[in-house]
């Protein structure tokens, strides 16, 4: 028997979201919390807050507080700090099927937001996101999450810990996909992308494994895993994400207090610019492919270059990312992508990034350059 279909239901509760019934006394907690005023401030300052609050509190289920409030909170952030968001591969999803979308993580918060928004504009239901415990820094935003279908996981524990902390997460994921039809958001890799340079880490794969009846690859069969791809045209937190690979060049990095707080609002609330997102296909049609004859591990390597694969064909190049390339390489190869608005915006942020770390401008140049210029590069243009 699976190994899923064995573990008790109650021990997903460390990690679930919350169900129906949770609901209404979390939502009751959060309209309760000033920073929530702070959010309705900066989402609807025209709007009549007392008016969404009370809509708010009528909410009985995910589904209700998506469709009354989180998809217009999502939809407000893109107007007010992206100049378009397009889609793509949409319509290669099935309705009420559920899949482990595995995608590159370049925003703490609006990566699997704006999956989510997608799915359900083009028809199809939300989906369940990841969310490391490190981020769950107080109790309104737990509860905001858990209300959104946030799953925690554990980042810290001893080895025993942390291979049971991934068997229930791989068993819940299962469930959720296999019987709930309910899809799941995770990043290719712990933590945002720093340099630009999307690669799926393979540990995230063999937790996936973990709950199959059989070995990588037929382990991963049934997950239905999509590769996704978020395309932004100007990099939420650029320059902090430069600082942090700037620093860890000359001693281990060690977060200030708050700072993952800060990285949450500077993602939501700076200018992206535009932002394309492109949903892949099942990874699985193409493990005939596969060399099962070596180590399970080095399956998993392979499986993981099919996801890496299609996120770099799948990237929308922006004129952000020609320019950095051709800057890094000191050529004019796509000098007919980008014009002088892109450079006048480079120009600006590499003035700030300047300003706000104190160190070797080449160097910090260059880490700046590759976190655009990355996808070029693996494009193989």
């Amino acid at each position: 028997m699976p190994y899923y279909k064995v573990m008790k239901e109650t021990e997903y509760d460390s990690i679930r979201p919350y169900h129906r019934e949770e609901i209404p006394e979390a939502l009751k907690r959060v309209l309760d919390n000033p920073a929530f005023q702070n959010i309705l401030d900066f989402l609807f300052p025209d709007q009549d807050h007392e008016a969404i609050k009370d809509n708010i509190a009528k909410t009985k289920s995910r589904e209700e507080f998506h469709n009354n409030f989180m998809f217009q909170a999502i939809s407000s952030i893109v107007s007010k700090t992206a100049d378009d968001f397009s889609l793509s591969g949409f319509d290669k999803l099935k309705k009420d099927k559920g899949y482990v979308f595995i995608a590159n993580h370049r925003d703490i918060i609006l990566d699997s937001s704006l999956l989510a928004l997608g799915l359900v504009k083009t028809g199809l239901t939300s989906c369940e996101i990841t969310w490391g415990d490190n981020l769950m820094i107080s109790p309104f935003i737990v509860d905001l999450g858990k209300i959104n279908g946030m799953i925690t996981v554990f980042r810290e524990g001893s080895p025993k810990e942390m291979l049971r902390n991934s068997q229930i997460l791989s068993s819940y994921i299962r469930h959720s996909v296999t019987e709930r039809n309910q899809s799941v958001w995770i990043a290719q890799r712990k933590g945002r992308t720093k340099d630009g340079n999307d690669k799926t880490d393979t540990s995230i794969l063999k937790m996936l494994s973990l709950s199959g009846e059989t070995h990588p690859p037929h382990s991963l069969k049934g997950l239905k895993i999509i590769p996704v791809t978020i395309s932004y045209e100007w990099e939420p937190c650029d320059i902090m994400k430069v600082r942090e690979l700037y620093i860890s060049q000359h001693q281990q990095y060690v977060k200030s207090k708050g700072e993952d707080l800060k990285s949450i609002i500077g993602g939501v609330v700076t200018h992206k610019g535009r932002i394309h997102l492109s949903v892949g296909k099942p990874v699985e049609e193409q493990f005939d492919q596969l060399d099962t004859s070596v180590h399970h591990n080095m399956i998993l390597e392979q499986v993981a270059k099919l996801v890496d694969k299609q996120i770099h064909e799948d990237y929308h190049l922006w004129p952000s990312n020609y320019l950095a390339y051709d800057l890094l390489e000191n050529t004019h190869k796509f000098s007919d992508k980008y014009d002088e608005k892109t450079v006048s915006i480079f120009d600006e942020k590499l003035k700030k990034l300047y300003e706000t770390i104190d160190g070797n401008k080449n160097y910090l140049r260059t880490i700046f350059l590759k976190l655009y210029a990355h996808p070029v590069y693996n494009k193989g243009l």
